[in-house]
């Protein structure tokens, strides 16, 4: 058996087609986009073509895509740069308790500056309360940021009702949809979005290159100062092979949505069974319908998540236990814990995430491979040799 990679979450192998479309602009089409002749000119159409590809797979308008190096810094910027905008008005925010730490993170930080912030809690399936919600809203709310899919128990989030609730109450509403993009349809008008992030590199794309959608009318101070570039809104030379990569990432995967998610669905779903038949002692995390197409989170109990993927890795599967942000913490993580589990079942937790090129043999060997490393852990633990001893 060859290597398995199921960390897809974490990031996904550059597409070929990608690639060739990407290679012209590093070499023959070099030009500065702002610059006047000839060279900068091509290279200025096709950061113009990009964004309209870009807006098209989103349902809104080329002029409110913005380029960024990915999806943290489109997360700092929609969220620091509408705390300033509009200020004035108010300096109270509402997330989730599970939002990714670039969200999390950010907001912690505008608390120091004076900034409130509400954390919703979720429920045991990581869903936020619409109930809650609202009742968190108040008068001075300028911001609610609630992600699209979580990126470690792939639940996804009750979007248009969230966009709803922020539109009737005049407050602005961003997602990080980092997760989600390119694998499940969305529609920024429809849904009532006023900003979204995403990013390359979750969706078949190069790394170091993301986008923010700003709806036309929001105000927001820009992130980056130095240049005139993204129309004064974002400073910094355009990375046109990176742009354009994003470009054809997001053209594939959104002609290939239906199909490609139909066969994720079905290897997810067959493997769920397949070690919910096989291993006890174990909790599916994340809601069982409501989730991204290729998500598979489970704990297992009295054994280390860490322990777990070292494992894997020696049979030549990779998987994650949890955000490849913070893998190496020693912390369980902050979202099952949000969920409802204790500290030692959150430590045993495995993040199996799919994509397209997996296959049922694939997943047939971790079916085979996985039951076997998970006994021979538990019958090293401590924990459970008294679970057993209390059993008998």
């Amino acid at each position: 058996m060859n290597k398995i990679y199921l960390d897809h979450a974490a990031t996904t192998p550059t597409r070929s087609e990608v690639v060739d479309a990407m290679l012209p602009y590093f070499t023959q089409q070099f030009g500065n986009p702002s610059s006047v002749y000839e060279v900068a000119r091509i290279n200025r159409k096709a950061v113009d073509e990009a964004r309209s590809m870009v807006a098209n797979a989103l349902g809104a308008t080329s002029d409110e895509i913005f380029f960024t190096s990915g999806g943290t810094e489109a997360d700092n910027w929609a969220i620091k740069g509408i705390a300033e905008a509009y200020e004035q008005k108010g300096k109270h925010i509402i997330t989730s308790a599970i939002e990714h730490h670039a969200v999390l993170h950010t907001c912690q930080y505008l608390e120091k500056k004076g900034y409130q912030v509400t954390y919703l809690p979720v429920d045991e399936y990581g869903q936020i309360s619409i109930q809650d919600l609202k009742e968190a809203i108040q008068e001075d709310t300028i911001l609610i940021t609630i992600m699209y899919a979580n990126n470690e128990i792939g639940t996804i989030q009750p979007i248009e009702a969230i966009g709803k609730i922020a539109k009737e109450h005049n407050i602005i509403f961003h997602t990080d949809a980092v997760q989600a993009v390119g694998h499940v349809p969305i529609h920024v008008k429809e849904m009532n979005i006023d900003l979204l992030s995403l990013s390359g590199h979750k969706l078949y794309g190069p790394k170091g290159i993301g986008a923010l959608y700003i709806r036309k009318g929001v105000r927001i101070k820009p992130f980056i100062h130095g240049g005139a570039q993204e129309r004064n809104r974002r400073a910094g030379t355009e990375n046109v092979p990176a742009i354009v990569g994003l470009a054809k990432a997001i053209e594939l995967s959104m002609k290939e949505m239906e199909e490609s998610n139909h066969k994720i669905i079905e290897l997810r779903d067959y493997l769920i069974k397949g070690i919910q038949e096989a291993i006890p002692h174990i909790r599916l995390n994340g809601h069982p319908t409501e989730r991204l197409p290729g998500n598979v989170n489970f704990s297992f109990r009295f054994i280390e998540g860490e322990s777990l993927l070292i494992g894997l890795d020696m049979h030549g599967i990779y998987a994650s236990s949890g955000s490849a942000c913070t893998s190496g913490s020693l912390d369980p993580s902050h979202v099952l814990l949000a969920i409802g589990l204790p500290h030692e079942i959150a430590h045993g937790s495995l993040r199996i995430t799919l994509g397209p090129e997996n296959t049922k043999e694939e997943m047939n060997y971790v079916l085979e491979t996985l039951p076997k490393i998970v006994q021979r852990l538990r019958d090293m633990s401590p924990l459970y040799e008294d679970f057993l001893r209390a059993q008998s």
